[in-house]
């Protein structure tokens, strides 16, 4: 299956960043944001209240944002 058809909610990382992230994680909010920034890196969709979401995620977390942007950009699309 292709990156381009993996559906926006999953609940599996993509990247091989986020699976190394999420084991150190134990709240599933947290979780649950990070695999939407994910998911909106991998397919940005429109939307002003989306794009606020992802830039408040990338805010708090901006190493690992840069990390998975920079993996979702080597993934064959």
């Amino acid at each position: 299956m292709s990156v381009a058809m993996l559906p926006f909610q999953s609940v599996m990382p993509c990247t091989e960043t986020l699976r190394r992230a999420l084991e150190a994680i134990d709240n599933d909010d947290h979780a649950a944001d990070l695999l939407f920034l994910e998911q909106w890196e991998i397919h940005p969709l429109p939307g002003a209240a989306m794009a606020l979401r992802v830039s408040q995620i990338r805010r708090a977390n901006p190493e690992l944002a840069a990390a998975i942007r920079a993996e979702v950009g080597s993934l064959p699309r």
